[in-house]
This record gives C-alpha cells, sequence and structure tokens, in this order.
C-alpha cells in the first residue's frame, strides 16, 4: 500500500503554513507530515523514462522536478548509473522546442513523422561556464512548466510572500511575472554559443496555444529569437565560495 499527497505547491518549507493552520492539522497529522519531509524525493514529480544529451548524447535519463531542481538518474553507455541535480537558480533560461528531422534537406510530412519536443535549459556549471543541457520527451511541456512554478514560488518567498499570498493569486489568476520571466530583454551574463545540434525545422504547432513561450513557432531553421526562452529571475550566479 501506498500513501500520496496530492499538493498544490512546490516547496516543502510550505508544509510548515499547512500545520500552523488549525482546518491544516485536523486534515493532516503532522506528525506524517514530519516522516515525509524526511524522505529524499519527497514532493518531486517522476516523468517518464527520456534521451539527455548530458553528460553525453543519446544517455538514457529518468527525470524528477522538485525541491528546486531538476534531479537525473542517468544511464550511461556503459550501463553504469549516475545521479545528479540541476538547481533552478543556476538555469539562466530554458526554452521548449517540436521539430522533426530534415530528410534530404526537406522537412518530412508531420503525418508520416513523429514530432519530437524537446526542454534545453542554459545552466551555469561553474564561475564563467554556461552550458545547454537537452532532455527529449514527450513531457518537455509539463517539465516547463514544473520549472516556471518553482520559478514563481521562489521570487513570491524573496519578495516576502506566503504560501496563503501564492496560492490566492494562483486561484483568482492574478500570479503576474516580471517582464524578465517573459523574454531575455537583459544582456547574458555570459557568451554561450550553441554547440552543433542536427538540423530541424520548427514547427508551427497546435500547442502554441498553450501559454508557454518556450514553443517555437518559427517556419525557420536554427531561429532561436529572445523570445522563445522563459527568461530566469530566480537565476544566481556563483561566487567563489561556491567553488
Amino acid at each position: 500500500y501506498k500513501i500520496v499527497l496530492r499538493k498544490s505547491y512546490w516547496d516543502s518549507a510550505y508544509d510548515n503554513d499547512v500545520m500552523e493552520n488549525r482546518i491544516g492539522l485536523n486534515l493532516l497529522y503532522a506528525q506524517f507530515i514530519g516522516l515525509a519531509q524526511t524522505l529524499k524525493y519527497y514532493g518531486y514529480i517522476k516523468f517518464d523514462p527520456c534521451i539527455t544529451d548530458f553528460p553525453e548524447k543519446g544517455c538514457h535519463v529518468i527525470v524528477s522536478a522538485g525541491n528546486n531542481e531538476l534531479n537525473f538518474h542517468v544511464k550511461l553507455p556503459n550501463e553504469q548509473i549516475k545521479e545528479g541535480s540541476f538547481k533552478v537558480t543556476r538555469m539562466r533560461c530554458w526554452r521548449v522546442t517540436s521539430s522533426v528531422p530534415l530528410a534530404n534537406g526537406t522537412a518530412s510530412s508531420p503525418g508520416k513523422t513523429e514530432t519530437k519536443l524537446e526542454l534545453a535549459f542554459e545552466y551555469l556549471m561553474s564561475k564563467d561556464r554556461l552550458q545547454w543541457v537537452t532532455i527529449s520527451s514527450p513531457q518537455a511541456i509539463m517539465m516547463s512548466i514544473s520549472l516556471q512554478a518553482m520559478v514563481d514560488e521562489l521570487m513570491v518567498k524573496k519578495s516576502g510572500g506566503n504560501i496563503k499570498k501564492l496560492l490566492k493569486k494562483r486561484i483568482n489568476g492574478a500570479l503576474h511575472r516580471s517582464d524578465s520571466q517573459q523574454a531575455v530583454k537583459s544582456p547574458p551574463l555570459l557568451d554561450s554559443p550553441e554547440s552543433n545540434r542536427d538540423p530541424i525545422v520548427k514547427l508551427s504547432s497546435k500547442l502554441s496555444s498553450v501559454s508557454i513561450r518556450g514553443i517555437s513557432t518559427s517556419n525557420s531553421s536554427g531561429d532561436i529569437s529572445a523570445n522563445n526562452l522563459h527568461g530566469n529571475y530566480a537565476f544566481e550566479g556563483i561566487g567563489d565560495d561556491d567553488l
């Protein structure tokens, strides 16, 4: 048997607000919450197995989102399993793209070729090095939504807000993101040219109705503009003490 808790927030620190609420205590035992918080992956969403280009291209990975990070369980070509995490505060930006491979220089018919969704994020690997990490998964949009939700919570906490304020705004549909969340408008902190990628053609996806700027609707190959990126206002640089 398993007990599954479904919450409307990502940051497990908000559990303390629930435990201070009399009604919340009547619905959920504080002892159970305290025990659940000791579990390593409490509060994470586990996605279906997919493919990543980190640390090597074509690696199989299981991605989990929670605790302000994306957790990777990667199967290397030598069958070795490695685990690592990418902190949200070190992601400068991310994007979601839909694409189909080019065949003989022309795009195949969408009805004959399966559309591939990718989530790519630019990560501060070290003090002076940014690197793109790509995940190929049909759940790329859900991963992007999870990242945005975690960033929203970080910004609410930094502004002195609490879970009540956050939930009220979500319910009322009034959770506004800053301009830097909508697109990367300020100059990048570091030059970060992309590595060579297989030729792809962008599709005008039906998913464009979803409020996610990461989905490209450009018809030109290799056209990556600032409007296709999620700028992360919670991005934090790495200081000398972190190295």
